[in-house]
């Protein structure tokens, strides 16, 4: 899908978030790369084949 030189990342890399940002919908809290993966504001992933990759959120501080 990526026509840049140099390419960016594909879907299955583990940099794929570092491919660039081809459509944004920040009012919905979404992003389309041009490796055909849907990135979230949450930072979960939606990969072109369907898979998901689960949000990777910090862990809750302890009081």
């Amino acid at each position: 899908m990526c026509s840049h030189q140099p390419p960016c990342p594909s879907a299955d890399s583990a940099d794929r978030e570092a491919a660039c940002v081809v459509a944004s919908r920040p009012e919905q809290g979404w992003s389309l790369l041009c490796n055909g993966a849907v990135v979230f504001d949450d930072t979960g992933e939606l990969l072109p084949d369907g898979r998901t990759v689960e949000p990777n959120r910090p862990a809750p501080a302890l009081v």
